[in-house]
């Protein structure tokens, strides 16, 4: 059978296919899940692609492009799954302008999606969001122009021609026509995903009586209280903004519909783990522009990384002495330690000897904000255990690290095009590289939302059918302004992403403040592996 590939580049470890549609991206995904290539890490389906991330050490972009070429496309997917029926009460605040974007009343939009049967076609984005086609083809409407922050958990919504719920609050472009009561996605129980691919749903008029209502979506964190208020330990005394337990991350579990997360900063984590002896990998907390305080009941040994935040150490006397940044330092029982606001970066690494007792979900203590999964936030009044596990000995000869910038500085951040450059004019091409892009106070872990004085136009205005997304890449919106995905990023989105940015400047990415601003440099060209291939 032939088939036409195109291959295309995404970032330094990983490329897109480009297939011809939904059918074959699911034939290409079952291959290599059946028979997965030396050095693939991680699958992340879409509506035409599959991105495929992959070990430089172990395998190259050309050798996986000779691989995936080869496969036989002769077998398909017979999957057949649930059906589910949704209740949704058409309240969004997208409704009346998705009718007039269709020249449909409002009455006739509810009618027309409720009437439609809609397939779950793929899940990305995060845990839980399944993407859904519909018989109905005129259900197709552009993502908005500027996306929102936060978009309430349970939001159904429009997108192009896809049909999803929201399964937790998080940033998103979709209409929004309505919400549900249903969890989406839910780790108590044994699916937690409550659709899955090949799975049929109905979406149900809650105002027509038809389906009786569940109770109200309490959403929960994915995993079981991880600290203590009852016994003794670290008393956390402030927490202006919540810090995060953080480490290496869950690589490799896309196919769950989840991201990699960890420490925006691994080079800071993994040094204050090595100051007190720690595995490298072992969970510390990620501190952002500092104002964190804690009161310990028994000797410890500490580090702090990263952003320098100013800390000092008071005695229950009230004396009052410095605590050295890089270094491994003690506190004594009734000790408190506190960090201010760092004159450059943005996040500090706080490791304990011994490390954290933290709950571990998919191997790991990272907490994901966009998934919300992991830990919870820490916040004030919380109680911090030590887990008294092996360690090595402290090391308070660590290298010096980096100067990391500072309101206003201008960073220059290495970019690998792909893999959707093509989409932009020349002009704006130019644009990006030339210049400076300032980074706004919407920005978090799960992205660092730019904003320059010249937006970057589209060569290709029609909408991109959602893919996949890696840590790193740059997506534009409709609105010509960046967003560079961090740790926290969705698996998958609908903006073109035009470039990526090289794995060593991924840390210093992460330590850029509100008010920085970032150069791009290119040091990967768009057009050297793309590839069309005839089966």
């Amino acid at each position: 059978m032939a088939e036409r590939l195109r291959f295309l580049p995404a970032g330094n470890d990983a490329l897109l296919v480009e297939l011809g549609d939904l059918e074959t991206t699911l034939t290409l995904l079952g291959a290599l899940q059946n028979d997965r290539p030396e050095g693939v890490m991680d699958l992340v389906p879409a509506a035409r692609t599959l991105l495929v991330s992959f070990d430089r050490l172990i395998t190259s972009r050309a050798a996986l492009v000779q691989a995936i070429s080869s496969i036989d496309f002769s077998f398909r997917s017979t999957r057949q799954g649930n059906t589910f029926e949704i209740p949704v009460a058409y309240d969004g605040e997208d409704l009346n302008d998705v009718a007039d974007l269709l020249g449909w009343s409002v009455e006739d939009l509810v009618r027309r999606h409720t009437e439609a049967t809609y397939t779950v076609a793929f899940t990305g984005f995060a845990p839980g969001f399944a993407y859904m086609t519909s018989d109905d083809t005129t259900l197709d409407v552009p993502r908005r122009k500027n996306p929102r922050v936060r978009i309430p958990a349970g939001s159904v919504a429009l997108g192009g021609k896809f049909s999803g719920i929201y399964p937790t609050d998080s940033p998103g472009g979709w209409q929004i026509l309505g919400h549900t009561p249903l969890k989406m996605w839910d780790m108590s129980r044994s699916r937690a995903a409550l659709l899955e691919p090949g799975d049929r749903v109905y979406f149900r008029d809650m105002a027509k009586g038809s389906t009786a209502s569940p109770p109200p979506m309490q959403f929960q964190s994915a995993t079981p209280p991880s600290m203590s208020n009852t016994c003794g330990g670290l008393l956390v005394t402030r927490a202006d903004r919540p810090a995060l337990f953080q480490d290496l991350g869950r690589p490799g579990r896309a196919g769950q519909g989840i991201s990699e997360s960890g420490a925006l900063d691994r080079t800071a984590l993994v040094e204050a783990n090595l100051c007190v002896g720690n595995p490298r990998g072992s969970a510390a907390i990620e501190i952002t522009y500092g104002g964190f305080a804690f009161k310990t009941d028994r000797p410890v040994t500490l580090a702090v990384t990263g952003a320098p935040a100013p800390a000092t150490i008071r005695s229950p006397e009230g004396k009052i002495v410095g605590a050295p940044l890089g270094q491994p330092f003690a506190l004594d029982t009734g000790d408190e330690l506190t960090l201010e606001f760092p004159p450059e970066g943005t996040r500090s690494y706080l490791a304990i000897r011994g490390g954290f007792a933290v709950d571990r979900l998919l191997g790991s203590a990272a907490t994901d904000t966009l998934a919300k999964v992991g830990p919870a936030p820490i916040v004030k009044g919380d109680v911090l255990m030590p887990a008294n596990q092996p360690v090595s000995a402290v090391d308070p000869a660590r290298p010096q690290p980096m100067k990391l910038p500072k309101e206003g500085d201008t960073v220059t951040l290495d970019v690998a095009f792909g893999p959707r450059t093509d989409w932009f004019t020349e002009k704006s091409l130019f644009t990006f590289l030339a210049q400076e892009w300032q980074v706004t106070a919407e920005s978090n872990r799960v992205g660092v939302r730019l904003a320059g004085a010249e937006p970057l136009e589209r060569a290709v205005t029609s909408e991109l059918l959602s893919e996949g997304t890696l840590l790193g890449a740059i997506q534009v919106p409709h609105n010509g302004q960046p967003v560079l995905f961090l740790a926290d990023h969705p698996l998958t989105g609908g903006y073109p992403v035009i470039g990526s940015i090289a794995r060593h400047h991924l840390d210093l990415a992460g330590q850029i403040p509100i008010g920085g601003k970032i150069r791009f440099n290119t040091v990967s060209a768009f057009d050297q592996f793309i590839r069309d291939t005839d089966r």
